[in-house]
């Protein structure tokens, strides 16, 4: 009879209930970590939770004594800083141990949306016309641009720094919204032209042998011009805000000549940012099965 694995979940220390170090009681509001966790219990694995800590060393050293056969990586950030994922990663690359998820490449492509789009359209994949806005430094608009304009953090996730007024009509409201995300994130911003259409949000599964799964939608159900029209921050993590414009995440009903576009070309996406293991992937479907391509995540749980 085998053994069973030991596996460690490497989790960001401030996702840590100060009560509940190993995640054991069901939180009010169930997190990523949580349902990991009690999954990977009711597998039947042995499961050890390892808070990542500022320290590299230390993090290293709690591994090499948890000897763990696998980690489940569901780390964010370093120090504060998300753009530092992908070192955990590298660090845990050079511990020999396998990991799940994206490694240093896959999660730096992913970060920086602006390189993603520009990888991507090299591979003659179809996102929206942007440009890249460096912190701190004058930026001349190109002439292809046509607005509205969505203006957002380069290096962010999660709709970070999105709101309505993310939307811009004109030259003078985008230099407004891009102060706004210099000063606020410290960081360079993206204006990318705004695509009209369907929230969709399609994870792929696997390594040689990839499996798209049945792709959800972010509907927006209310009458009228005056809510959300694209998955900001609040529409993504504030119920009560979602409840109010009667917004609902569910399945998307799609033709099948559709969702087998969407079937191959995630899968290109896949390959080329160099993903492993899984992946969520946010598009909205332009016209004549041309798919914008707007968001990389390097995981299905984050």
């Amino acid at each position: 009879m085998s053994r069973r694995l030991n596996i460690t979940v490497l989790v960001d220390r401030w996702t840590v209930p100060n009560d509940d170090p190993e995640f054991r009681t069901r939180p009010q509001v169930p997190t990523t970590e949580y349902h990991v966790i009690q999954t990977l219990r009711e597998l039947h694995y042995d499961v050890s939770v390892l808070p990542a800590e500022d320290d590299i060393a230390g993090i290293v050293t709690n591994l090499a004594q948890q000897e763990p056969d696998l980690i489940f990586n569901l780390t964010e950030q370093l120090r504060g800083d998300r753009t530092m994922d992908k070192n955990i990663a590298a660090v845990l690359e050079i511990t020999g141990i396998p990991f799940t998820g994206a490694g240093p490449t896959g999660l730096m492509l992913c970060r920086d949306k602006g390189l993603c789009k520009q990888l991507l359209t090299l591979h003659r994949i179809r996102v929206p016309n942007f440009v890249h806005l460096p912190h701190n430094r004058k930026f001349r608009m190109p002439k292809n641009l046509r607005y509205p304009l969505v203006v957002k953090p380069a290096l962010e996730d999660s709709s970070e720094g999105i709101s309505n007024a993310s939307l811009v009509g004109n030259e003078a409201s985008l230099a407004e919204r891009v102060r706004f995300v210099h000063q606020g994130w410290q960081q360079p911003a993206i204006a990318e032209e705004y695509i009209r259409g369907r929230e969709l949000y399609i994870g792929i599964l696997g390594n040689r042998r990839l499996t798209v799964l049945p792709p959800r939608e972010c509907r927006f159900n209310f009458d009228g011009d005056q809510g959300p029209f694209m998955a900001t921050y609040r529409v993504k993590w504030n119920a009560e805000y979602r409840k109010k414009w009667n917004i609902e995440f569910g399945f998307a009903e799609l033709d099948d000549p559709v969702f087998r576009r969407i079937d191959r070309l995630c899968k290109r996406v896949y390959r080329v940012l160099q993903m492993r293991d899984y992946v969520l992937i946010v598009a909205r479907p332009g016209s004549a099965f041309i798919f914008h391509f707007l968001l990389f995540g390097p995981s299905l749980l984050h």
